[in-house]
Formats: structure tokens, sequence, C-alpha cells
């Protein structure tokens, strides 16, 4: 599936703060997370895509870092978060999400008035956050993890077209679960994640990245 390594041997090699693509990736394609109830999370990996009662018609929200994805999902025990998906997207297409990415709220984003960030918003089918990013045990880091929302015809190309392959994580996230404790740590093993950064200059400016 995904190269893993330990938690504790990768941790030291992350940013402790700023603004970081966090990811596993090679030169062709890059790893997203999603979190799904069962009839949409065994659905999509039975077919590879989304479909059945994943809705289209709703902003869909991907993220690179997995820990993040364990905040959110609670390591699989939230309800309608159960099935963790490991995502497989073409570096290209995930670059050109970045390209078209607008930030959901005005304050520090890369555009000089509230109406003109207003308007990009309008137009683009992919927003974008700057979260904190998360200790396994939930607490929240100074650094700062991307997810990007997905909607309409970006969506639809991300469910149906780009999509690589999908892997089934839930199994892993249920194994690691018991060893994101103080006591059971050095056991703690998490997917490969280093810096990314797309090769476009202009969308790193955009993104503002540290």
């Amino acid at each position: 599936m995904i190269p893993t390594e330990r938690y504790l041997d990768q941790e030291p090699l992350w940013p402790k703060s700023g603004r970081h693509i966090l990811a596993y990736f090679d030169e062709d394609s890059i790893i997203v997370y999603q979190a799904y109830r069962p009839s949409i999370g065994k659905n999509a990996i039975e077919k590879g895509y989304f479909w059945g009662e994943f809705s289209y018609s709703r902003t869909s929200w991907i993220k690179t870092n997995f820990l993040w994805m364990m905040y959110r999902s609670g390591w699989g025990t939230k309800e309608g978060q159960e099935i963790t998906l490991a995502i497989r997207l073409r570096r290209s297409f995930f670059d050109s999400l970045l390209a078209q990415a607008i930030e959901t709220i005005f304050v520090n984003s890369s555009y000089s008035d509230y109406e003109e960030w207003k308007k990009a918003g309008s137009r683009s089918n992919v927003r974008m956050q700057w979260d904190p990013d998360h200790h396994p045990t939930g607490h929240s880091l100074h650094r700062r993890a991307l997810q990007l929302g997905l909607r309409g015809k970006t969506l639809r190309e991300y469910g149906k077209k780009e999509i690589i392959e999908i892997f089934d994580m839930t199994e892993f996230v249920a194994e690691q679960r018991n060893n994101i404790t103080q006591e059971h740590r050095e056991q703690l093993i998490t997917p490969i994640e280093r810096i990314y950064l797309p090769e476009d200059p202009e969308i790193r400016a955009r993104l503002k990245l540290d």
C-alpha cells in the first residue's frame, strides 16, 4: 500500500511551524485522504472511484496529511468517518487544484480587497484552508496543514476521472489507534510524509508556503 515509518523517526524531520504541504508522493502521484461512512467508503474501494451515495452537489474536502485526517476522524471512530481512504491522484491534477484554490476567508488571502477575493471565490471550484496540524493524540501544533475543498466540475473530475487508485486504510488506522498513547508511541507508524513543493513558483507564491 503506502510506505510507512515510525512516527518517532519522522517527526523530527517535519517543520515545527509555518505553512507546509506534508504528503506522501512520488514522481507522478500524490496521496490525499478522506473518511466516509461504510456505504460510501466501501463502494469507492470496490469501484476505484466515487459513486452511489457520494454527493457531487456538495463540497468535498481532501487532506494530504495523515495525522490531520486522524484528528478530523478521531482515528476512524467518529460517526460517518469510519472508513479511511487514501486516494492516489495524478500530481498534475493536484497541482492544478492548488493553482485554482481560493482561501475560504479573506484574512491573509492573496487578494488586495474583499470584493476581488469574493469574485474569485465565486468563479473557482477549489477552496483552501490552512488549519493547525495535529499531534497523534489530537492536540494542535504551530505547523499549518492544507485541506482543499472541491465542488462542481472539479469535484466530478476528481471523483470520476483523476483517481489512479484508492487504498482502504481502515484496518491500518484501527491498529495504529492503539499506539497513540505515550506508553505505546514507539510502536506508532504512519505513512511516510515529506514536504511537497509544487514545481510552479507562482503556485508556491500563491500558497505562501514557508
